[in-house]
């Protein structure tokens, strides 16, 4: 199975690169992370934010495969508990499902991308800088895999 990370913006601080990328290196190759960044839409001062979300969506929508599990990033999503996102990531695997996650914009996801969604993921009620997510869903993907395979870093 593979995992990806499907993430509005690109030239993240080097602090974000590091945190995803220890992460990343700790899965398995049978649960492999890619992290793909793809370039925010164009926004200016007077222009319509509405523009720029579509062109992010076409963007995000571009790559995925219709094989693939999607997972959108959505603060009106469901929040899961660790164990929850275990247990998905169990039956993700059983399945033999490759999964996209997607991490919109500053604007957040176009609804074609929400459409597409198998499921809504809430990571917080909090509004979190798209930078940070990158590195909490790095971390919480993990953990996961940690739980499911009973290795100690869950503790």
């Amino acid at each position: 199975m593979k995992l990806k990370m499907l993430a509005v913006g690109t030239r993240m601080p080097g602090w974000v690169t590091q945190g995803v990328e220890e992460y990343r290196k700790r899965l398995p190759r049978e649960m492999s992370l890619e992290v793909v960044e793809l370039s925010p839409g164009p926004r200016q001062k007077s222009a319509d934010p509405a523009k720029a979300i579509r062109v992010e969506g076409d963007r995000l929508l571009s790559r995925i495969k219709d094989s693939e599990l999607v997972v959108a990033l959505d603060v009106e999503g469901k929040p899961w508990s660790t164990p929850v996102l275990s247990e998905r990531m169990r039956d993700w695997q059983m399945a033999g499902s490759d999964v996209s996650l997607l991490i919109g914009g500053p604007d957040g996801l176009d609804q074609r991308c929400l459409a597409r969604a198998d499921l809504r993921w809430s990571l917080s009620p909090l509004t979190l800088p798209h930078p940070l997510v990158r590195v909490l869903l790095a971390e919480q993907l993990y953990r996961g895999w940690t739980l499911m395979t009973g290795h100690p870093y869950h503790r």
